[in-house]
């Protein structure tokens, strides 16, 4: 479809942006995030938009047009614009940082968290190939780590490297650090949030524990349609594009084929308080596959870490990184 001129498009956007904000009025070069804006409602603000234009942009896309008249110029262009490999979610004064995504491919998964990590560190949010529809989507760790790392050595030459993953993104990062210890770079920080194999390289005993919890939390959401509370809420994923879902499959695949292999070095494990759909026991996965092994925990779910309890995480990933060596 032809794109509209972009005093249009402006007009557009604009009753999306406050109804999304509920705000009586914005103006074109109001910036979001001063708005209240955040990583909930830039989903609503971008299912809102490809409603209107016929276009679908990934939510991240606010941080490269975070304005209306940012956004209202991007979509004038007649195709999507690639996002890149790394973007930068907060600036400072201290070494780098380095966040990479869960399932969803995206920064926005660290909205919330960034802003409440106190060290002064620049933060950077990894972006997935492939999350833009433009490129075709990864379907393997090892080369999103190279992928990523190829954009972070951009930034960072050298160590110590400051690496932190959520869910996939954790095995993510762990293969970066693989990498870059096996190329003589040292790792400051190694943190996984929350973040397991496939099943398959589970032992026989945490298959069949995990396999249990799944099968009673399945009968929960049964038993909840009969009006019979269920133990805990379970986690529904929200309808996806084509696009996203060829995204979401190639993760699949990915986390499929991983098979960690031994770290020599030290991981900072994260788990959630209330396990769903992974082990209860992260030590049990990880420590024999690590130099060392330290895990925590913080209040919620596998989600609910990131969505809900975002300021007990940062509290722990800012402790770990001011006691960070290196820096």
């Amino acid at each position: 479809m032809n794109p509209m001129p972009t005093s249009t498009m402006v007009e557009v956007l604009t009753p999306i942006w406050q109804r999304v904000l509920q705000l009586p009025s914005v103006g074109a070069d109001d910036n979001f995030f001063d708005l209240g804006g955040d990583s909930a409602l830039a989903l609503e603000l971008f299912n809102e938009v490809a409603l209107a234009c016929g276009r679908e942009l990934p939510p991240v896309t606010i941080y490269h047009a975070p304005t209306i008249s940012a956004l209202a110029a991007l979509l004038e262009q007649p195709t999507s614009a690639r996002i890149p490999p790394l973007i930068q979610l907060k600036a400072g004064s201290d070494p780098p940082v380095f966040l990479a995504h869960g399932l969803g491919g995206s920064a926005m998964d660290f909205f919330q968290i960034v802003k409440h990590i106190r060290p002064a560190n620049t933060i950077y949010g990894m972006q997935a190939k492939g999350i833009d529809g433009v490129e075709e989507p990864l379907d393997r760790i090892e080369d999103m780590a190279q992928y990523s790392l190829d954009a972070v050595r951009q930034v960072q030459p050298h160590g110590p490297y400051f690496l932190i993953g959520f869910s996939l993104g954790g095995l993510i990062t762990l293969e970066m650090a693989q990498q870059l210890m096996a190329q003589g770079e040292k790792i400051g920080l190694l943190a996984m949030l929350d973040s397991y194999p496939n099943m398959r390289s589970l032992s026989l005993v945490q298959r069949t524990r995990l396999a249990t919890r799944m099968a009673w939390r399945w009968a929960a959401s049964r038993m909840q349609w009969l009006g019979v509370p269920a133990p805990y809420r379970t986690t529904i994923d929200s309808p996806t594009s084509p696009a996203m879902q060829r995204f979401r499959e190639g993760d699949g695949l990915a986390l499929e084929r991983y098979r960690p292999r031994y770290y020599p070095g030290k991981i900072n494990f994260v788990r959630a308080a209330i396990p769903t759909d992974f082990p209860a026991d992260a030590a049990a996965v990880w420590s024999d596959l690590a130099h060392r092994f330290e895990v925590q925990t913080v209040p919620g779910d596998h989600l609910g870490i990131m969505t809900a309890h975002f300021e007990a995480l940062a509290a722990v990933l800012s402790r770990l990184l001011v006691e960070a060596p290196y820096r």
